[in-house]
């Protein structure tokens, strides 16, 4: 068929040739030069432009067939290569998590000679970096994948994280703002940044950043725990007003976090610390009182102990120890806070009448025992004493508490209102608070007056 239909254009040509030719049998002469021509009929002319055109049609369709062809093998090749090279990554990345680190180096190494601008395996190699401990390595890597797709989520992620491990928060956190260049509402770098605030301890960039966090997290099952966040950071703000002497907005920012949250200590505990720098002894005390009342932490004793000593009003104090006492018997921490009181103002055997009772119950709290030891050096019971010393831990004159975090367990001379260790607010309480807890004081009036 497509012979017949040749046989029919060449013969339709060859008609058309002649009947052309017979309704034009003038001539046209051609002037190639000045004095250069040569003589045609138009015929051959129209001809002649047909199969150059023909000729010309025919070059540019080769030379298109040739380019398909070349890419098409250059594709081929590429995909071909790349397939390869994704092989001997995959495979690198198998021993890397089998923990064979000499064989996935070899095999990485062999991918990124082939491709060294593959994100991927210059992703692995980072992590090989990391097991073999070697963050600079780790580093150069990330930053030829960062070179190699700018805009890729997972290399700067991993990036900034590398960052902060060789504590480099500056780099870190401008890692985490090119993130948000590309995604504003990325939650995971919006937590990086304020984190990275918080620990620099630059509480308002802080708030600024959570601020932000929250209005993307609305309906995330989250958004309590951030709620919370914000309300600590917004203590901490305070608490650098209170530092910086601008008392009245640091009482009014601890007194709205106290409203939203009524159970967080440090809020409380600053700001009967702001009343008292204002000298506002009695407002102070009031806010301490009731602390301890709702919330039973031995914090606000220890700051009514410093203000009414401080004021050389011990009384106060003792009246409100008593009282509490006659409302809750059981109260372990108020019992010891008291007994340590009377000791430091020598009411030797108020103490001690405190002191043996929660000994009896079976206690073998260190305090107690340095509590009990103080009673029989004042008592020059010696022996006694050097026993109770023995079985205590080391304080100072005052009698000073220890405190621990509830939730990591360190250890701190002081009370402050946020554990470095774990970074949980209102965590640290008395040390040993647990073992106390599960004390029954026995009625002080079956124990003999000098002690058991």
């Amino acid at each position: 068929m497509p012979l017949i239909s040749f046989l029919v254009l060449v013969v339709l040509f060859l008609a058309f040739f002649v009947y052309f030719a017979a309704i034009n049998p003038q001539q046209i002469t051609f002037f190639y030069f000045a004095e250069k021509s040569f003589t045609t009929s138009p015929v051959v002319v129209v001809v002649a432009a047909i199969l150059i055109g023909f000729v010309l049609g025919l070059a540019v369709y080769t030379y298109g067939i040739f380019i398909y062809r070349m890419r098409d093998w250059r594709r081929e090749r590429k995909d071909k290569k790349s397939r390869d090279i994704h092989a001997v990554y995959r495979e690198g990345v198998g021993k890397l998590l089998s923990g064979d680190l000499k064989k996935a180096r070899a095999l990485l190494q062999k991918a990124l000679d082939q491709d060294p601008r593959r994100s991927d395996t210059l992703i692995a190699m980072a992590s090989l970096n990391v097991q073999e401990n070697q963050p600079q390595e780790a580093l150069q890597c990330l930053l030829k994948a960062r070179d190699a797709d700018p805009r890729s989520l997972e290399v700067l992620f991993k990036l900034a994280a590398t960052y902060e491990d060789l504590e480099q928060d500056a780099d870190a956190e401008q890692t985490y703002s090119e993130i948000l260049a590309i995604d504003k509402d990325n939650r995971k770098a919006l937590r990086g940044l304020r984190d990275l605030a918080m620990k620099e301890n630059r509480w308002r960039d802080a708030l600024e950043v959570q601020k932000r966090l929250l209005k993307v997290m609305q309906g995330s099952p989250r958004l309590p725990e951030e709620k919370n966040r914000l309300l600590h950071i917004k203590y901490e703000v305070a608490v650098v007003d209170l530092e910086a002497g601008e008392i009245e907005p640091a009482k009014s920012e601890f007194s709205e976090v106290i409203r939203q949250d009524p159970e967080f200590v440090p809020a409380r505990v600053s700001l009967g610390d702001a009343h008292r720098l204002q000298g506002r002894r009695e407002e102070a005390a009031r806010v301490w009182q009731e602390g301890y009342r709702k919330l039973g932490k031995g914090i606000f004793l220890a700051r009514l102990e410093e203000l009414f000593l401080e004021a050389e009003d011990p009384a106060t104090l003792l009246s409100f120890y008593r009282t509490s006492m006659a409302q809750n018997e059981t109260d372990v921490i108020l019992c010891l806070y008291y007994a340590k009181l009377c000791l430091r103002l020598e009411m030797v055997d108020e103490a001690g009448e405190q002191v043996f009772a929660l000994e009896s119950a079976g206690s073998d709290h260190p305090l107690i025992h340095l509590l009990a030891a103080e009673v029989h050096r004042r008592r020059k019971r010696t022996d006694e004493a050097l026993d109770e010393y023995r079985r205590a831990i080391g304080m100072d004159e005052r009698l000073q508490v220890a405190f621990e975090c509830e939730n990591c367990r360190a250890n701190y001379p002081e009370w402050r209102s946020r554990c470095t260790g774990c970074g949980t607010w209102g965590s640290l309480v008395m040390s040993g608070r647990s073992d106390l807890s599960a004390i029954k004081p026995v009625e002080f009036g079956d124990l003999p007056p000098g002690g058991p």
